[in-house]
């Protein structure tokens, strides 16, 4: 057994050592890039100089959602006996038709506006104020994503090779940190198609092992029968043994269990390879994502819009590393992947998207109705109730049931609350456009300039892609408001 768990350190070491020796070829890179471009470093940095390939394009976003989070947590999921197998596949369904919405909604309106992060929209029509408030909310996302990540990598190599949790996550989240500081959005991208790689062979090389123990039940015969109910592995039969890991309150390490005690050991020791895999296929990109936000839409507009562009790479660095310290600090609160995985999600559908939509697509919208849109919506969720933060519901919709001392509600409660937050946005946008510009509150009260945005001012340009000069004209213009022709 000690062998095992010295080869298998062994072999973490060199899959480290690989992606660390790609992230710092990647910074390379991406310095020749530059040098031979007129993008800045900070174009190089957050978007490549909008130069990356197609190919590396489809790599880095799969890999970027397959992270640790979903491995494991996906696992997780169909192991539960109240999910199962068809809560677990419309999930997952949901989760990737999210992907192909953004692409197919948001990203050309954004690219379109030769916007750095979603954020920049809202600078635009609403301000620094309001922009530095939404900022602050996807940062949170991002925070809540890298416990999800990190979680699921160090059950899986506690569980695996017996080594300390703390030591797992740290060592990890050092890697990613220090590939990505070095290089950025490059950095990220290489990375990423040999970690995706990495998590498709170890995968496709583990699942028929789980399959074919002679533990588990026919795949046949799970398939159509029970789908819903208690799993059906007879742990008892395994060296694992009795109780089952849910009676043990250890669903979460599900997959490292398995992996352990269905699996020989070399394929366990493959195993741990692909969630190291998408860990770093998913932190990295987090950790960017984060720091883009907080430089481009904070730190350059509120508290230093003179900074030269070599003060926002070092922010950049700075943030990642801040980043990367709390979110794995995080990790320590609650063993649970699909905790943070949702509380993740959640913050992102109820109080991002509607948000996005409304700054994008609908020209009525204003600073009021982006506040009153956050208040609802965050106030109707919460008062909804959430069993896993041990919230009571104060607001019982139709269906909400008293189940062994909890309440459920089986009324799509996030559907309303993100509706609702949707529905103030438009309705608190309009009442306070027409109280500010047909006179009847005075405009010293209007303290987030909606009159402004209303008035006859240039609208920002919307230029090619691409194009640094055109880059720095929409920087120097990002203060101006859009004209919303609604008048």
């Amino acid at each position: 057994m000690m062998a095992v768990k010295i080869l298998g350190v062994i072999a973490l070491v060199i899959f480290y050592l690989m992606i660390l020796g790609t992230g710092i070829w990647a910074s390379f890179k991406s310095k020749r890039k530059q040098k031979k471009s007129s993008a800045t470093a900070m174009e190089m940095t957050l978007l490549g100089n909008r130069g990356i390939n197609l190919v590396v394009g489809i790599f880095t976003m799969i890999a970027s959602y397959v992270g640790g989070g979903i491995v494991v947590g996906t696992v997780e999921l169909m192991y539960t006996p109240s999910v199962g197998l068809i809560w677990t596949v419309l999930m997952i369904l949901a989760y990737s038709s999210s992907l192909l919405l953004s692409g197919v909604v948001f990203a050309k309106p954004l690219r379109e506006r030769n916007c750095v992060t979603m954020l920049d929209p809202f600078h635009v029509k609403y301000g620094k104020v309001i922009a530095a408030v939404m900022s602050l909310a996807t940062i949170l996302v991002d925070l809540m994503a890298i416990p999800s990540i990190l979680i699921g990598l160090g059950g899986t190599l506690t569980v695996i090779l017996d080594l300390s949790f703390s030591v797992c996550i740290w060592i990890s989240a050092a890697v990613a940190i220090f590939y990505t500081v070095m290089g950025g959005l490059y950095s990220v991208a290489y990375t990423d198609i040999i970690q995706l790689i990495l998590i498709f062979i170890a995968l496709w090389i583990c699942v028929p092992f789980v399959l074919m123990n002679p533990h588990t039940l026919d795949i046949r015969e799970t398939l159509m029968n029970n789908t819903l109910h208690a799993p059906w592995i007879d742990w008892n039969q395994t060296t694992y043994g009795s109780p089952s890991p849910y009676e043990r309150g250890e669903s979460a390490m599900v997959m490292p269990i398995a992996l352990q005690h269905l699996t020989p050991t070399y394929i366990s020791i493959i195993g741990v390879g692909c969630v190291a895999a998408a860990v770093m296929s998913s932190a990295d990109s987090v950790l960017l994502s984060a720091s883009s936000v907080f430089t481009s839409n904070i730190y350059k507009v509120i508290f230093r819009p003179q900074a030269s562009d070599r003060e926002n790479q070092w922010v950049v660095r700075a943030f990642v590393v801040i980043v990367g310290v709390i979110g794995t600090s995080l990790s320590y609160l609650k063993h649970s992947v699909v905790l943070f995985w949702f509380l993740g999600a959640e913050l992102n559908y109820v109080i991002v998207f509607p948000q996005l939509i409304c700054v994008l697509f609908f020209n009525i919208s204003n600073g009021y109705g982006v506040v009153m849109g956050l208040l609802v919506g965050l106030l109707l969720r919460l008062l909804s109730g959430e069993p896993s933060l041990g919230l009571e519901p104060v607001i019982h919709f139709p269906g909400c049931t008293l189940e062994d001392g909890v309440y459920v509600q089986y009324a799509p409660f996030k559907t309303i609350s993100m509706l609702s937050a949707f529905s103030a946005i438009l309705l608190f946008s309009y009442l306070s456009s027409v109280l500010f510009n047909k006179g009847f509150l005075p405009e010293k009260w209007d303290v987030l300039k909606v009159k402004a945005q209303h008035s006859a001012v240039p609208p920002v340009p919307l230029t090619p892609v691409g194009n640094h000069g055109d880059r720095e004209k929409f920087q120097s213009d990002v203060s101006l408001p859009m004209i919303t022709g609604t008048e």
